[in-house]
C-alpha cells in the first residue's frame, strides 16, 4: 500500500535536489508502473506534473479503476497495435522512435503531443531514432499531424558519471537546435547528472515509491 505521505515528503525531497542540481523549472513525472492506482493519486496529491506508464495493459487496467485528475505520460516502448487502446488516455507519447508508430499516432491519436526518443547510448537493449535520423522522423511526425514537443532519452545502464553526462549533453544539444522546449532526461538513479546538464523533466519511479513489485503487463 502506497502511503501518500511519505510520497508527498518524497516529491519534496526530490524538487529540493532538483534544485540543488540547477534546475529551476523541471516537470517531475512520478513512474507509477508496476505500481497501483493508489500511486497514481498519492502522486496527484503530491502535485506531480504527471505519472509514467509503461504497459498498455496494465494503464488501461488503471484507467478502469478511475485515473485521478493528472496527465498520463507514455513512456515504454510503444507498439503500433497498442495506439488505439489508449489514445484518449495520454496526454503525451514519449517514447516515439520509429515511422510505423509516428503514422498510427496520427491516424488514432491526430493532434497528439509526443516527444521523440532518441538514442544517445548505443545500448542494444535501449530504443531510440538515431540523432542523424531524428530531421527525418521529426519531419513525417509533423507532416501526419503531430505536435513535436521535444525530445527524450534514457541513460546509459551502470554509466559512469562521464559516460551519463556526455548521453545527457548530446540530448540538451538536439533540443536546442531543433528549438524545441521539453528535454525529458534522468531518472531516479540520473536525475540530479540529467538536471545539471539540462533537463526539463525528469522521470522517477522508486525515488517517490521504492522498490517496485512486477505486476501483470
Amino acid at each position: 500500500m502506497i502511503d501518500a505521505k511519505e510520497v508527498a515528503d518524497r516529491v519534496a525531497r526530490v524538487r529540493s535536489e532538483i534544485s540543488n542540481a540547477g534546475g529551476s523549472e523541471v516537470s517531475l513525472i512520478a513512474v507509477t508502473k508496476s505500481f497501483g492506482i493508489d500511486a497514481l493519486r498519492a502522486a496527484s496529491a503530491a502535485g506531480c506534473e504527471g505519472v509514467g506508464e509503461n504497459y498498455a495493459q496494465e494503464l488501461l487496467e488503471k484507467v478502469r479503476d478511475g485515473l485521478p485528475p493528472i496527465d498520463v505520460h507514455f513512456i515504454g516502448a510503444l507498439q503500433s497495435n497498442k495506439v488505439r487502446s489508449l489514445a484518449g488516455h495520454v496526454a503525451l507519447w514519449q517514447s516515439v522512435d520509429r515511422e510505423s508508430v509516428v503514422d498510427e499516432l496520427g491516424r488514432r491519436a491526430p493532434g497528439a503531443s509526443i516527444l521523440i526518443q532518441v538514442d544517445t547510448t548505443h545500448e542494444p537493449t535501449k530504443g531510440g531514432v538515431a540523432p542523424e535520423l531524428l530531421d527525418t522522423l521529426r519531419t513525417r511526425a509533423e507532416s501526419v499531424g503531430l505536435v513535436v514537443k521535444g525530445l527524450m532519452t534514457i541513460g546509459p545502464t551502470d554509466g559512469t558519471p562521464q559516460e551519463c553526462e556526455k548521453s545527457f549533453e548530446l540530448l540538451r544539444r538536439l533540443v536546442n537546435e531543433q528549438g524545441l522546449s521539453v528535454c525529458s532526461m534522468g531518472m531516479s538513479a540520473d536525475y540530479r547528472t540529467a538536471v545539471a546538464c539540462g533537463s526539463s523533466m525528469v522521470r522517477v519511479g522508486s525515488g517517490l515509491f521504492g522498490d517496485r513489485v512486477r505486476v501483470a503487463k
